[in-house]
Formats: structure tokens, C-alpha cells, sequence
């Protein structure tokens, strides 16, 4: 009997499900297939109808944590309609939500390290960077950052964000670096928002 295409859907998300709680618990290199077959209730050859094999799988997991963490950013960033506030608030929840636990392992130490950089920044570039670059142009066209290339600063704040995000996964990191981190954000924000109001031309 064929499956329905409701069924499949929920078949495909109860899968990504299972596979980032093991993802998250375990690491990439310590999860089997065989665990996440039997959690799902499922056999090998129905697992492997949907993904062709467990970088597959990851992979979609990563897409998953990547799309989740910018609709944070979107959500969190839209309780202010202060674009400066919008721009620190949408900073402020990519850091702290990549850093999460359920997100951190996957984002920032697997993610990288199994996939490539070249596919980490791929989706970063669909997911939490547009926001950033749509955020930015907005801000533009509403008189800040005249005389800015878009383009440059774009890579320039996400690159900061992301190695800061990448700092502190560190589990060595101090207790503190993540307060120590928020302090930071805010001085280089209202830095740039001081400089624009100064010299409106050039930031």
C-alpha cells in the first residue's frame, strides 16, 4: 500500500528529529544509522529510501538547525522596530543560539569539519546571512551606512559573528565569554551607529 504524502512528510521530519537528538548527543562520528533505524522504528531500507546515506542525513539536519536559529533571529530581531535595535537583537540571538547545546555540535563543530566550509557557508548565506544583508540594506536605504558597500559590510559582520559563534562552542572557553562577548557587540554597534550619525557619508 502506497504511503501517503502526509505520511512521508512526517516520516522524513521524525527522522531529522531523532537524527539531531543522536547528532547532538553523540557527535557525527559516534552515531550509527542502525541507532536512529530502531528509535524511528524503521528499517535500514526505508531510511535509505529518504537519504542516501548518514552525511545525507546530516546534511539535512544541518539545513534544519541553520533554517531554525535564522527564524529565531527574524523572530527575535521583529519584537523592535528600531532598526538599530533590530540589527543588535538579530547579532545577539544568532550568537546565543548557535551556541545553544542542541545547536552548537552540530553548527559550528560537526557542521564545518564533515561538510565542508564551502556547504557551512552556503547555507549560512541562504539562512541567517540574507537576514543580515536584508537588514542592512533596509537600514540603508533608510539613511544609514551612505557611501557603504552592502556587500563588503555584510561579510564583514557575519565573518565576525560566526568566528565569535566558533570561539565560544569552545568548551574551554571562560564562563564568562558569552557576557564578555554581549558587552562587545553592543560597543561596535554603537560605535558604527555614532559614526554614521556623525559623518552620515562615510561610516
Amino acid at each position: 500500500m502506497r504511503r501517503s504524502r502526509t505520511e512521508t512528510t512526517e516520516t522524513i521530519r521524525k527522522l531529522i528529529e531523532i537524527a539531531r537528538a543522536h547528532f547532538t548527543k553523540h557527535g557525527y562520528a559516534n552515531v550509527a544509522m542502525e541507532s536512529i533505524v530502531h528509535e524511528a522504528n524503521l528499517t535500514r531500507g526505508a531510511i535509505y529510501h529518504h537519504f542516501r546515506g548518514k552525511k545525507d542525513l546530516f546534511r539535512i539536519v544541518l539545513e534544519d538547525v541553520q533554517r531554525e536559529v535564522a527564524e529565531r533571529v527574524e523572530q527575535e530581531a521583529s519584537t523592535s522596530d528600531d532598526p538599530w535595535q533590530q540589527l543588535y537583537l538579530g547579532c545577539r540571538t544568532f550568537i546565543m543560539s548557535a551556541v545553544e547545546e542542541r545547536n552548537r555540535r552540530i553548527m559550528l563543530i560537526d557542521g564545518p569539519a564533515i561538510l565542508g566550509w564551502e556547504v557551512w557557508r552556503e547555507m549560512d548565506n541562504k539562512h541567517s546571512m540574507r537576514l543580515l544583508r536584508e537588514q542592512l540594506d533596509t537600514m540603508q536605504n533608510q539613511g544609514s551606512f551612505q557611501g557603504v558597500p552592502l556587500h563588503a559590510m555584510t561579510h564583514f559582520i557575519s565573518g565576525a559573528l560566526n568566528e565569535t559563534a566558533l570561539w565560544l562552542a569552545n568548551e574551554s572557553v571562560h564562563p564568562s565569554a558569552l557576557d564578555e562577548t554581549m558587552k562587545v557587540l553592543t560597543v561596535f554597534l554603537e560605535g558604527i551607529k555614532q559614526r554614521t550619525i556623525q559623518s552620515p557619508d562615510v561610516v
